[in-house]
C-alpha cells in the first residue's frame, strides 16, 4: 500500500512538474502573434518564437493543438504582455481575444499612398484597397465617386482588427465623416454656395497651398471668390497633383498646358476630386473662412511660408516678380 501511494505521488509530481510550465513560465516582452488565414499551431508558435523564444512559443503551438483550437475562425492580431503564461496566450486566441490594430494617415495625397498605409497595417493588399477605392458601384453606395471618394477618407487615426476587409474599413472611415458633417457645418457649406463635396476639395488645395494652419482661412476665402467671381482657380497644387510630382517647388509655363481636369489653369471651376485625403481642420478653415476681397495671391519672397495677398493684378505681378526673383537667386529652378 505505502509503495503504492508513493508510486501515486511520484506520478502526480511529474505531471505536475510537466504542467507547470505551461500554466506559470511567463512572456519575456510584451508582444504581438499574427494569426493566418490557413494558419496552423505549428506556424502560429514558428511566429511567436521570433520574440518570445522556441520553449515558450512550442508550448503554445501544444496547447493550440490539444485544445483543438480552429485557427482558421481566429484570423487576426493577438497582444502578448509580459508575465503572460502559454495558457494565457492559448485561452486568448481560442476565445478570439483580438487586439485593435490602430490605423493613422496623414499627408496622403494619393488613393496609391492610403492604399499602401492599409496594406502595411492589415492583411488586405494594396490591390484589394485600390479595387475598392476605383469601383464606381461601391463609392456610389457611400454617395460618392472614384474621384471624390478621398472627400471621405479624412486623415485621422482609426481602429480596426488586423483580418477587416478593405470595403468595410473604407465604410467605417467613411461612416465617421458623415457624423463628421453635423447640420451645423451643411448649412455653413449651404451658405458659401458649396456642397460639402466642393468645401472638402478646396480644403484639399489650400492644405497644399499653405502649410500655415493661421493661413488657411484665408487662402479658401480667396478661392471661393475666384469661383463666384468666374476666375479660373489656377492653383499650383492642383497642376502639381496633375503632373503626380509633389515635389515641384517652380511651376514652369510649359506644366500649365497639360490637360489634366485636375489642372485648373485651364480648366474652369474645381477640379474633378480633392487633390489629398482631408483633414478635419482644413474643412473647418474652409466652413469658417473669412471675408475679404482677394483674388490674388503669391508666396512671400522671404520664404516664411507665407503669401501676399491682393485684389489688384498690377500689385500681384509687382508680388510675383520679387518672389520670382528671389527663386532666381537661390538657384530655384
Amino acid at each position: 500500500m505505502i509503495i503504492a501511494v508513493v508510486a501515486v505521488a511520484v506520478a502526480v509530481t511529474a505531471a505536475a512538474a510537466l504542467i507547470a510550465p505551461y500554466l506559470t513560465s511567463g512572456a519575456d516582452a510584451a508582444t504581438r502573434v499574427y494569426v493566418y488565414p490557413n494558419a496552423t499551431s505549428e506556424a502560429v508558435a514558428d511566429s511567436l518564437a521570433v520574440t518570445e523564444g522556441k520553449s515558450f512559443a512550442g508550448r503554445v503551438g501544444t496547447l493550440l493543438w490539444l485544445l483543438d483550437v480552429n485557427l482558421a475562425n481566429r484570423v487576426g492580431a493577438y497582444d502578448i504582455a509580459p508575465g503572460d503564461s502559454p495558457i494565457d496566450v492559448a485561452r486568448r486566441i481560442r476565445n478570439k481575444g483580438q487586439a485593435g490594430v490602430k490605423f493613422t494617415f496623414q499627408n496622403v495625397r494619393t488613393k496609391e499612398q492610403f492604399a499602401e498605409r492599409a496594406a502595411a497595417k492589415f492583411l488586405m493588399s494594396k490591390e484589394d484597397v485600390m479595387q475598392c477605392l476605383n469601383d464606381s458601384a461601391f463609392c456610389a453606395s457611400l454617395g460618392k465617386t472614384p474621384a471624390t471618394i478621398p472627400g471621405v477618407l479624412m486623415a485621422d487615426s482609426y481602429e480596426f482588427y488586423w483580418g477587416v476587409s478593405a470595403k468595410n474599413m473604407i465604410q467605417k472611415i467613411a461612416g465617421y465623416a458623415d457624423s463628421f458633417w453635423t447640420q451645423e457645418r451643411k448649412a455653413k457649406a449651404a451658405a458659401l454656395g458649396l456642397s460639402t463635396d466642393d468645401v472638402v476639395i478646396i480644403a484639399s488645395i489650400i492644405e497644399e497651398e499653405t502649410a500655415k494652419s493661421d493661413e488657411r482661412g484665408k487662402v479658401a476665402r480667396l478661392y471661393i471668390n475666384r469661383l463666384r467671381q468666374g476666375m479660373k482657380l489656377q492653383a499650383d497644387p492642383t497642376v502639381k497633383f496633375a503632373l503626380g510630382d509633389f515635389a515641384l517647388r517652380r511651376i514652369t509655363h510649359a506644366m500649365l498646358t497639360c490637360e489634366s481636369p485636375y489642372n485648373t489653369y485651364r480648366w474652369e471651376g474645381l477640379p474633378p476630386g480633392p487633390i489629398r485625403f482631408p483633414e478635419r481642420s482644413a474643412i473647418d478653415a474652409v466652413l469658417n473662412a473669412p471675408e475679404h476681397n482677394f483674388t490674388y495671391m503669391c508666396a512671400k519672397e522671404d520664404f516664411s511660408g507665407y503669401h501676399n495677398f491682393t485684389d489688384n493684378y498690377a500689385a500681384h505681378l509687382r508680388n510675383a516678380a520679387r518672389y520670382q526673383a528671389e527663386l532666381n537667386k537661390r538657384g530655384i529652378r
